[in-house]
């Protein structure tokens, strides 16, 4: 076992702190307040290697691991979780699911435009009424000729308005099969093809979240990704690793949380000595940063196995699992040691509170996460 971090994860990390303190954080706030969406930052991002971190260099991309690819997303969601969770999106949903599953064409053909960040991806799994039942859904690809005909919609998706691609999983046999489902990619201005409501939200405001919709959208079996049938467990192990997209997310929340509180306790001074002198406010500080330990090595035992090629189901959704749920205790005691400031706009605590939740619920809830450990368990 090494628990140091290499040269070049080092570099890695040191270059998206860098990045995110330039490009980012001046602007944090207007786009929280603006729900604006910063697409120039996403392209500037690809200059950097962010938008294909896992992707080889073959394809244009950055060829990293899994444990340079948590450093990207913690460091620069320590800064603004939701640039950390649209690029986190971006990486290893849409790129990661085409990379993965496309064939050679399809690969050349796309790939190296999304790991530039000249374009930027969406992935479509969930609807309105099938959320943690995704088996359920009831968008169809019906085939005709060498065409598929879409109509449907998708719901609390990533980048639905402003993507240029987006992998969407729909039912082409019957509702609630395994083996129903099919996945496939479809560009941006297919007719037909549209992008729907635009959802008003409490955190991550600056990534986009709306409906994708499909009305008689006409698509070439071309753009199919892998067999007929295959969407859904192709959907399965994408979210392995999207798993531990979230944790990573969510331990960059988490240390950007406890850094703020960390900081404000040094600083503020009551009965004629600084809050952090005070045990009730130092423990919680131990606490915090006891969690964030712990979820920092869930994660990169996740990144160790998913490098390894070995399975990664139970370890991902625990490592998504404890540090979801820690991020969000750790965001709540960050504001309690603020005080009154930490309920204000003027600390950086309030957004990280905002932000943290949707951890808990996004890319399957905590509770879909003790779903899927307990089957490995038991098994």
């Amino acid at each position: 076992m090494n628990f140091e971090f290499s040269e070049t994860q080092q570099m890695v990390a040191s270059a998206a702190k860098d990045f995110a303190e330039q490009y980012i954080k001046p602007f944090v706030m207007e786009w929280d307040e603006a729900q604006v969406f910063p697409v120039d930052v996403f392209k500037k991002a690809g200059e950097f290697g962010f938008m294909g971190i896992l992707v080889p260099e073959v394809y244009g991309g950055s060829g990293l691991g899994y444990h340079e690819y948590i450093a990207i997303i913690e460091e620069i969601s320590k800064v603004d979780p939701s640039i950390g969770l649209s690029v986190a999106a971006h990486n290893s949903l849409c790129t990661n699911h085409i990379l993965s599953f496309g064939t050679e064409e399809q690969k050349q053909k796309w790939i190296p435009k999304l790991a530039a960040g000249e374009w930027i991806g969406a992935w479509g799994l969930t609807e309105h009424n099938t959320g943690s039942d995704a088996g359920g859904m009831n968008t169809t690809a019906i085939k005709d000729g060498d065409e598929w005909v879409i109509n449907g919609a998708k719901n609390f998706i990533t980048h639905a308005v402003s993507g240029d691609i987006a992998v969407v999983i729909v039912r082409t046999g019957e509702k609630g099969d395994s083996h129903g489902m099919t996945a496939f990619a479809i560009e941006k201005g297919t007719p037909g093809f549209t992008s729907g409501k635009k959802e008003n939200k409490l955190g991550m405001r600056a990534s986009e979240t709306a409906e994708l919709i499909f009305q008689d959208c006409r698509i070439p079996d071309a753009n199919r990704l892998g067999e007929v049938g295959e969407g859904f467990i192709q959907s399965m192990k994408i979210l392995d690793g999207g798993r531990i997209s979230i944790g990573a997310l969510s331990l960059g929340i988490a240390k950007g949380a406890y850094e703020a509180a960390a900081k404000y306790a040094k600083e503020r001074v009551q009965f004629g000595k600084p809050i952090s002198a005070f045990q009730g406010i130092s423990f919680k500080l131990v606490d915090m940063a006891t969690e964030i330990e712990a979820s920092e090595l869930f994660l990169h035992k996740a990144a160790y196995l998913k490098n390894a090629g070995k399975p990664v189901t139970k370890i991902s959704a625990m490592a998504k699992m404890y540090a979801s749920e820690a991020c969000v205790k750790i965001a709540n005691e960050a504001i309690q040691i603020h005080g009154g400031y930490g309920y204000t706009k003027d600390f950086p605590v309030e957004k990280f509170y905002r932000d943290a939740k949707l951890c808990t619920i996004g890319e399957g809830t905590t509770e879909i996460q003790k779903v899927v450990i307990a089957r490995k368990l038991l098994k």
